[in-house]
């Protein structure tokens, strides 16, 4: 992951440093069309697609159980950061005028994290039974982000910076859970691996969370249509898992899971396309056309 991130920092450096490359070499298209009303006043409708990576964070731990010959610390869960992988797809609303937009991106977002835990059984201090537990959460979301955008150069090739919030609603849920463990009641270690429990977990999560988003990204221009690269960051403001149906589903309690208190954050990476709604006055010439 560390090397994804210097990888996605690194490109768009690159095309920060292109563009302002670039700005000579148009600025026969940058003087051309700069009074042009189309230009300076636009409604835009694009479609993207790209992965996205979870970090959830506990706010407060829970267990089925409560230990009496073991510190409690043992039972607690351990998060993977930004270890699975998601998906989204999005449909992009975009009023635009004199280097500032709002965009309004109704997103399909599929994200999923994991978390693992241990138990363990001693008989006169000698362990008699250890259990490894790896959760993993699938969950699909429709996120409505509401997004300020201003673009740093107004050349074909165009960096962007932009801030915002988001409302997310529960679609669908799943959970599955991995049992392995060491068996050493025979007087042997004997491993084992149990099929994996899956269920429906919808109930587990709250139906309504929102949080606040950052991000950057570049637009092409080729002709009259913008080629897009998106970075987004989401970070989570409420909590995504469902207070009162925390010991709701007696399949995980058995297996001696149950929910904390969580807030999710979220990076996605998305490249598209936007298409411009206005028509064309009939003094415009696209950039590709000079």
């Amino acid at each position: 992951m560390r090397t994804f991130y210097l990888l996605t920092i690194f490109l768009l450096m690159c095309l920060t440093c292109y563009s302002q490359a670039f700005r000579k070499n148009s600025s026969s298209f940058n003087t051309q069309n700069k009074q042009n009303k189309f230009l300076e006043k636009q409604w835009w409708l694009g479609f993207k697609g790209g992965v996205n990576f979870s970090e959830p964070v506990m706010e407060k731990s829970y267990s089925v159980t409560s230990p009496t010959n073991y510190p409690p610390t043992e039972t607690t869960k351990e998060y993977e950061n930004y270890s699975s992988t998601g998906s989204q797809v999005t449909v992009e609303v975009t009023f635009y005028y004199k280097g500032y937009s709002f965009s309004l991106q109704p997103t399909y977002r599929h994200s999923s994290f994991v978390y693992t835990t241990q138990s363990a059984w001693y008989q006169d201090d000698v362990p008699v039974l250890e259990l490894d537990y790896n959760q993993n959460q699938q969950i699909d979301y429709m996120d409505i982000p509401f997004l300020a955008r201003y673009d740093l150069t107004k050349t074909r090739l165009s960096p962007y910076v932009q801030v915002g919030a988001y409302y997310a609603i529960l679609i669908n849920a799943n959970k599955s859970i991995g049992i392995s463990g060491i068996d050493y009641a025979s007087g042997g270690e004997n491993r084992f691996t149990d099929p994996d429990i899956i269920v429906g977990a919808e109930d587990l999560f709250a139906k309504y969370n929102w949080g606040l988003v950052a991000g950057a990204g570049v637009n092409y221009q080729i002709g009259n249509i913008r080629l897009n690269l998106d970075l987004m960051y989401r970070k989570g403001m409420s909590l995504i898992n469902s207070t009162e149906n925390r010991y709701s589903n007696k399949r995980l309690t058995g297996a001696g899971d149950v929910m904390d208190d969580i807030k999710m954050n979220n990076i996605s990476v998305s490249i598209g396309a936007l298409f411009p709604l206005r028509f064309l006055s009939s003094g415009f010439k696209s950039s590709d056309r000079l």
